[in-house]
């Protein structure tokens, strides 16, 4: 008789995300909340990828220890032709990435990307690192990493 290792909780809630983007029919492997998107890259489980442009990540703040790749540059957020490529360098094609932007719609465009160029497990985080904006057009009010108190750290 075999032994099955056991999953971590949050192994076993990134299994539940993958089987609902099946289920949803999502281009990607699926949508992670932040929360889960910590636990997973602090445990070493899965790398942290934010696909936010060099002067967001300088100005606004960024997760410590996670990679960049951007998917648009320079402050006219010109879409980066080498995305796919760059991200292979960095990340490998078949580790569990988690892809990051500021409210969660270019890592959406990302992953997509990503998973059409044959990446094995690819996840976008959902709500961004700022959030949406919220009534008074601010971010960080209601959702997105730092609301949420995840690690941050400012440059």
């Amino acid at each position: 008789m075999t032994t099955v290792e056991a999953l971590t909780p949050a192994l076993e809630a990134l299994r539940a995300v993958e089987a609902r983007a099946a289920d949803q029919n999502l281009p990607f492997h699926g949508q992670v909340p932040p929360a889960l998107a910590w636990a997973l890259f602090e445990a070493g489980d899965a790398l942290l990828v934010d696909v936010r442009s060099a002067e967001e990540r300088k100005f606004v703040g960024h997760v410590p220890g996670s990679l960049h790749v951007p998917w648009a540059t320079g402050t006219a957020l010109t879409r980066n032709p080498r995305f796919t490529r760059e991200l292979e360098a960095k990340a490998g094609k078949d580790g569990t990435i988690l892809l990051l932007c500021r409210s969660g719609k270019r890592s959406a465009l990302a992953a997509e990307a990503a998973a059409k160029a044959g990446f094995t497990h690819v996840f976008n985080v959902l709500e961004g690192f700022e959030g949406e904006l919220d009534a008074r057009q601010q971010r960080g009010h209601a959702d997105g990493w730092r609301f949420h108190g995840l690690p941050w750290a400012q440059d």
